[in-house]
Protein backbone atom coordinates (compact mmCIF):
# COMPACT_ATOMS: atom_id res chain seq x y z
CA UNK A 1 0.00 0.00 0.00
CA UNK A 2 3.45 2.73 0.61
CA UNK A 3 4.31 2.58 -2.76
CA UNK A 4 0.49 3.62 -3.95
CA UNK A 5 0.04 7.28 -5.65
CA UNK A 6 -2.49 9.67 -5.26
CA UNK A 7 -3.39 9.58 -8.60
CA UNK A 8 -4.52 5.71 -8.25
CA UNK A 9 -6.76 6.55 -4.98
CA UNK A 10 -8.15 9.55 -7.00
CA UNK A 11 -9.25 7.04 -9.76
CA UNK A 12 -10.18 4.48 -7.65
CA UNK A 13 -12.06 7.15 -5.22
CA UNK A 14 -14.23 8.39 -8.99
CA UNK A 15 -14.91 4.45 -9.99
CA UNK A 16 -16.39 3.71 -6.60
CA UNK A 17 -18.44 6.89 -7.01
CA UNK A 18 -19.76 6.29 -10.17
CA UNK A 19 -19.62 2.40 -10.04
CA UNK A 20 -18.75 2.74 -13.35
CA UNK A 21 -14.81 2.62 -15.04
CA UNK A 22 -16.17 4.51 -18.43
CA UNK A 23 -18.00 7.23 -16.20
CA UNK A 24 -14.93 7.60 -13.93
CA UNK A 25 -12.30 7.60 -17.27
CA UNK A 26 -14.97 11.09 -17.96
CA UNK A 27 -14.82 12.59 -15.91
CA UNK A 28 -10.67 12.43 -14.92
CA UNK A 29 -10.50 12.89 -19.03
CA UNK A 30 -9.07 10.12 -18.93
CA UNK A 31 -9.82 6.91 -21.32
CA UNK A 32 -11.13 3.65 -20.03
CA UNK A 33 -8.44 1.74 -20.14
CA UNK A 34 -5.94 4.23 -18.90
CA UNK A 35 -8.71 4.17 -15.56
CA UNK A 36 -8.63 0.13 -15.87
CA UNK A 37 -4.80 0.06 -15.47
CA UNK A 38 -4.62 2.76 -12.82
CA UNK A 39 -7.24 0.37 -10.68
CA UNK A 40 -5.13 -2.74 -11.14
CA UNK A 41 -1.88 -1.33 -10.04
CA UNK A 42 -3.47 -0.19 -6.74
CA UNK A 43 -5.17 -4.00 -6.37
CA UNK A 44 -1.54 -5.02 -6.63
CA UNK A 45 -0.44 -2.80 -4.20
CA UNK A 46 -3.06 -4.04 -1.55
CA UNK A 47 -2.52 -7.65 -3.34
CA UNK A 48 -6.65 -7.85 -3.13
CA UNK A 49 -9.37 -6.97 -5.52
CA UNK A 50 -11.10 -4.02 -5.12
CA UNK A 51 -14.43 -4.16 -7.24
CA UNK A 52 -16.17 -7.59 -8.26
CA UNK A 53 -16.70 -6.82 -12.12
CA UNK A 54 -19.69 -8.60 -13.56
CA UNK A 55 -20.22 -7.97 -17.48
CA UNK A 56 -21.14 -4.00 -17.21
CA UNK A 57 -21.71 -4.22 -13.80
CA UNK A 58 -19.42 -2.93 -10.73
CA UNK A 59 -19.87 -3.32 -7.10
CA UNK A 60 -17.03 -2.52 -4.37
CA UNK A 61 -15.80 -5.64 -2.69
CA UNK A 62 -15.55 -5.67 0.63
CA UNK A 63 -11.56 -4.65 0.71
CA UNK A 64 -13.07 -1.81 -1.46
CA UNK A 65 -15.61 -0.66 0.78
CA UNK A 66 -12.49 -0.21 3.62
CA UNK A 67 -9.86 1.08 1.47
CA UNK A 68 -12.26 3.87 -0.03
CA UNK A 69 -12.66 5.61 3.88
CA UNK A 70 -9.23 5.52 4.34
CA UNK A 71 -8.51 6.88 0.30
CA UNK A 72 -11.21 9.64 0.86
CA UNK A 73 -9.24 10.60 4.08
CA UNK A 74 -5.99 10.52 2.00
CA UNK A 75 -7.47 12.66 -0.72
CA UNK A 76 -9.23 15.01 1.45
CA UNK A 77 -5.82 16.22 3.50
CA UNK A 78 -4.00 16.13 0.40
CA UNK A 79 -6.75 18.99 -0.73
CA UNK A 80 -6.24 20.86 2.67
CA UNK A 81 -2.84 21.11 1.73
CA UNK A 82 -3.35 22.28 -1.34
CA UNK A 83 -5.55 24.99 -0.43
CA UNK A 84 -3.14 25.64 2.46
CA UNK A 85 -0.39 26.42 -0.63
CA UNK A 86 -2.60 28.34 -2.64
CA UNK A 87 -3.48 31.02 0.35
CA UNK A 88 0.00 30.95 1.28
CA UNK A 89 1.07 32.26 -2.30
CA UNK A 90 -1.00 35.06 -1.96
CA UNK A 91 0.91 35.63 1.16
CA UNK A 92 2.23 39.92 0.21
CA UNK A 93 -0.68 41.43 0.42
CA UNK A 94 -3.58 42.38 3.16
CA UNK A 95 -3.96 43.81 6.41
CA UNK A 96 -2.94 41.77 9.29
CA UNK A 97 -4.52 43.02 12.71
CA UNK A 98 -2.77 41.47 16.01
CA UNK A 99 -3.95 41.80 19.79
CA UNK A 100 -1.65 41.68 22.22
CA UNK A 101 -1.31 41.83 26.09
CA UNK A 102 0.68 44.82 26.80
CA UNK A 103 3.35 42.59 28.48
CA UNK A 104 3.84 41.24 25.08
CA UNK A 105 5.42 44.77 24.04
CA UNK A 106 8.87 43.93 25.28
CA UNK A 107 9.15 41.52 22.80
CA UNK A 108 6.74 41.16 20.11
CA UNK A 109 7.93 44.24 18.14
CA UNK A 110 11.53 42.94 17.92
CA UNK A 111 9.61 39.88 16.31
CA UNK A 112 7.43 41.74 14.52
CA UNK A 113 10.29 43.34 12.87
CA UNK A 114 12.00 40.06 11.86
CA UNK A 115 8.58 39.01 10.37
CA UNK A 116 8.22 42.28 8.06
CA UNK A 117 11.46 41.95 7.10
CA UNK A 118 10.36 38.90 5.42
CA UNK A 119 7.13 39.75 4.40
CA UNK A 120 7.10 43.77 3.40
CA UNK A 121 3.85 43.53 1.42
CA UNK A 122 1.67 42.72 4.72
CA UNK A 123 0.14 45.76 6.47
CA UNK A 124 0.50 44.88 10.49
CA UNK A 125 -1.93 46.77 13.22
CA UNK A 126 -1.03 46.50 16.97
CA UNK A 127 -4.13 46.60 19.26
CA UNK A 128 -2.87 46.27 22.85
CA UNK A 129 -5.07 45.59 25.99
CA UNK A 130 -5.26 43.46 29.10
CA UNK A 131 -6.72 40.28 28.93
CA UNK A 132 -10.41 40.69 29.59
CA UNK A 133 -9.99 42.92 27.37
CA UNK A 134 -8.34 40.83 24.52
CA UNK A 135 -10.97 38.26 24.98
CA UNK A 136 -13.54 40.36 23.86
CA UNK A 137 -11.53 42.01 21.11
CA UNK A 138 -11.33 37.99 19.55
CA UNK A 139 -14.71 37.63 20.52
CA UNK A 140 -15.67 41.11 18.27
CA UNK A 141 -13.48 39.63 15.37
CA UNK A 142 -11.73 43.18 15.98
CA UNK A 143 -8.25 41.07 16.07
CA UNK A 144 -6.88 37.97 13.16
CA UNK A 145 -4.48 36.47 15.82
CA UNK A 146 -4.02 37.49 20.19
CA UNK A 147 -0.27 37.18 21.71
CA UNK A 148 -1.32 36.34 25.64
CA UNK A 149 -0.29 34.11 28.62
CA UNK A 150 -3.71 32.32 29.98
CA UNK A 151 -6.26 31.55 26.80
CA UNK A 152 -9.62 32.23 27.37
CA UNK A 153 -11.71 29.12 28.42
CA UNK A 154 -14.95 31.06 27.64
CA UNK A 155 -14.66 30.86 24.01
CA UNK A 156 -14.06 28.21 21.18
CA UNK A 157 -10.41 29.41 20.53
CA UNK A 158 -6.82 27.99 19.20
CA UNK A 159 -4.31 28.01 21.70
CA UNK A 160 -1.11 27.64 20.59
CA UNK A 161 2.16 27.67 23.49
CA UNK A 162 5.26 28.94 22.08
CA UNK A 163 7.70 29.98 24.88
CA UNK A 164 7.54 29.50 28.75
CA UNK A 165 6.36 32.95 30.72
CA UNK A 166 7.94 33.25 33.77
CA UNK A 167 6.47 35.79 36.67
CA UNK A 168 8.44 37.17 39.50
CA UNK A 169 8.18 39.09 42.62
CA UNK A 170 10.60 42.74 42.36
CA UNK A 171 11.44 44.80 45.36
CA UNK A 172 13.64 47.79 45.48
CA UNK A 173 17.78 46.77 45.51
CA UNK A 174 17.97 47.68 49.34
CA UNK A 175 14.69 45.93 50.68
CA UNK A 176 15.46 43.59 53.51
CA UNK A 177 13.46 40.86 51.51
CA UNK A 178 16.22 41.39 48.84
CA UNK A 179 19.09 39.94 50.55
CA UNK A 180 19.36 36.60 48.61
CA UNK A 181 17.61 34.84 51.40
CA UNK A 182 14.92 32.33 50.21
CA UNK A 183 12.10 33.34 51.23
CA UNK A 184 8.29 31.61 52.21
CA UNK A 185 5.49 33.03 50.67
CA UNK A 186 4.24 34.03 54.45
CA UNK A 187 7.05 36.38 54.14
CA UNK A 188 5.09 38.52 51.81
CA UNK A 189 2.14 39.14 54.09
CA UNK A 190 1.97 42.79 55.25
CA UNK A 191 4.11 43.63 52.72
CA UNK A 192 2.81 46.56 50.72
CA UNK A 193 2.33 45.57 46.81
CA UNK A 194 2.11 47.95 43.78
CA UNK A 195 -0.01 45.60 41.51
CA UNK A 196 -1.76 45.43 37.71
CA UNK A 197 -5.18 46.38 37.52
CA UNK A 198 -7.97 43.53 37.94
CA UNK A 199 -8.72 41.72 34.58
CA UNK A 200 -4.32 41.91 33.98
CA UNK A 201 -3.47 38.07 33.82
CA UNK A 202 -0.61 38.81 35.83
CA UNK A 203 -2.78 40.10 38.52
CA UNK A 204 -4.43 36.64 38.47
CA UNK A 205 -1.50 34.49 37.78
CA UNK A 206 -0.20 36.30 41.24
CA UNK A 207 -3.75 36.01 43.31
CA UNK A 208 -3.71 32.34 42.51
CA UNK A 209 0.25 31.87 43.79
CA UNK A 210 -0.61 33.64 46.93
CA UNK A 211 -4.05 32.43 47.53
CA UNK A 212 -2.76 28.60 47.32
CA UNK A 213 0.11 29.90 49.73
CA UNK A 214 -2.93 31.62 52.63
CA UNK A 215 -1.28 34.64 52.21
CA UNK A 216 -3.48 38.22 51.38
CA UNK A 217 -1.63 41.40 50.05
CA UNK A 218 -1.90 44.12 50.96
CA UNK A 219 -2.77 46.27 47.81
CA UNK A 220 -1.41 49.83 48.11
CA UNK A 221 -1.73 50.60 44.82
CA UNK A 222 -2.96 49.23 41.15
CA UNK A 223 -1.86 50.21 38.14
CA UNK A 224 -2.42 49.43 34.09
CA UNK A 225 1.21 50.34 33.66
CA UNK A 226 3.82 47.88 33.60
CA UNK A 227 6.48 51.15 33.31
CA UNK A 228 5.13 52.85 36.18
CA UNK A 229 4.90 49.79 37.95
CA UNK A 230 7.89 49.41 37.85
CA UNK A 231 9.14 52.88 38.78
CA UNK A 232 7.41 52.62 41.76
CA UNK A 233 9.27 49.49 43.00
CA UNK A 234 12.27 51.48 42.23
CA UNK A 235 11.64 54.28 44.50
CA UNK A 236 10.60 51.96 47.40
CA UNK A 237 6.73 52.12 47.38
CA UNK A 238 6.56 48.71 47.61
CA UNK A 239 7.03 45.37 45.97
CA UNK A 240 5.23 43.60 43.03
CA UNK A 241 4.88 40.98 40.71
CA UNK A 242 5.37 41.16 37.25
CA UNK A 243 6.32 38.96 33.90
CA UNK A 244 10.12 38.71 33.79
CA UNK A 245 9.62 39.57 30.32
CA UNK A 246 8.94 43.62 31.32
CA UNK A 247 12.03 43.21 33.57
CA UNK A 248 15.05 43.11 31.17
CA UNK A 249 16.76 46.56 31.28
CA UNK A 250 16.18 46.95 34.99
CA UNK A 251 18.02 43.56 35.91
CA UNK A 252 20.73 44.41 33.65
CA UNK A 253 21.23 47.61 35.60
CA UNK A 254 20.50 46.21 38.83
CA UNK A 255 17.96 48.54 38.96
CA UNK A 256 15.25 45.87 40.61
CA UNK A 257 15.69 42.64 42.55
CA UNK A 258 14.25 39.67 41.70
CA UNK A 259 12.92 37.83 45.63
CA UNK A 260 13.50 33.93 45.78
CA UNK A 261 10.12 32.91 47.03
CA UNK A 262 9.61 29.23 46.97
CA UNK A 263 7.42 28.13 44.87
CA UNK A 264 7.97 31.16 42.08
CA UNK A 265 8.87 31.61 39.38
CA UNK A 266 4.97 31.28 38.45
CA UNK A 267 5.62 29.78 34.85
CA UNK A 268 2.84 30.13 32.38
CA UNK A 269 3.07 30.16 28.57
CA UNK A 270 2.28 32.40 26.24
CA UNK A 271 0.39 31.66 23.13
CA UNK A 272 -0.88 32.23 19.87
CA UNK A 273 -4.51 32.63 19.88
CA UNK A 274 -7.66 33.03 17.56
CA UNK A 275 -10.83 32.06 16.87
CA UNK A 276 -11.85 28.47 16.07
CA UNK A 277 -14.70 29.69 13.91
CA UNK A 278 -12.55 32.66 12.00
CA UNK A 279 -10.60 31.58 8.89
CA UNK A 280 -6.90 32.57 9.18
CA UNK A 281 -5.79 34.82 6.37
CA UNK A 282 -2.41 34.08 4.52
CA UNK A 283 -1.00 36.86 6.61
CA UNK A 284 -2.48 35.71 10.31
CA UNK A 285 -1.43 31.74 9.10
CA UNK A 286 2.77 33.14 8.27
CA UNK A 287 2.45 35.20 11.37
CA UNK A 288 1.02 32.69 13.32
CA UNK A 289 4.07 29.93 11.91
CA UNK A 290 6.72 32.38 12.48
CA UNK A 291 5.61 32.84 16.00
CA UNK A 292 5.60 29.46 16.80
CA UNK A 293 8.78 28.66 15.19
CA UNK A 294 10.88 31.76 16.44
CA UNK A 295 9.21 33.14 19.82
CA UNK A 296 10.85 30.68 22.03
CA UNK A 297 14.52 31.31 20.77
CA UNK A 298 14.01 34.68 20.84
CA UNK A 299 12.96 34.92 24.69
CA UNK A 300 15.57 32.58 25.61
CA UNK A 301 18.32 34.59 24.33
CA UNK A 302 16.87 37.65 25.50
CA UNK A 303 15.82 36.80 28.90
CA UNK A 304 17.26 33.38 29.99
CA UNK A 305 20.11 34.82 31.69
CA UNK A 306 18.13 36.76 34.19
CA UNK A 307 16.49 33.70 36.17
CA UNK A 308 16.98 30.15 36.29
CA UNK A 309 13.71 28.14 36.07
CA UNK A 310 12.69 25.35 38.55
CA UNK A 311 12.80 21.91 37.06
CA UNK A 312 9.32 21.54 37.40
CA UNK A 313 8.40 23.99 35.15
CA UNK A 314 6.34 22.27 32.78
CA UNK A 315 4.26 21.18 35.59
CA UNK A 316 4.03 24.05 37.22
CA UNK A 317 3.56 25.64 33.43
CA UNK A 318 0.45 22.87 33.04
CA UNK A 319 -1.21 23.83 36.61
CA UNK A 320 -1.01 27.79 35.74
CA UNK A 321 -2.67 26.65 32.41
CA UNK A 322 -6.13 25.05 34.16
Amino acid sequence: MRNATFRQLRVFSEVARYLSFSRAAQALSLTPPAVTMQVRELEKHIGMPLFDRSGRSVTLTTVGEYMLVYARKMLATLKDAEDAAARLQKLEVGLLTIGMVSTAKYFLPHLLAEFHQQHEGIDIKLVVGNREQLVKMLQANEVDIAIMGRPPTELATRAEPFAAHPHVFVAPIKHPLAQGETLEPGALQGQPFILREPGSGTRAAMERFLERARVEPRVTMEMASNETIKQAVIAGMGLSFLSLHTLGLELDNQLIAVLDVQGAPVVRAWNVVHMLSKLLSPAAEAFRYFVLEHGEDYLAQHFARHIRLPPAVESNKAAESR
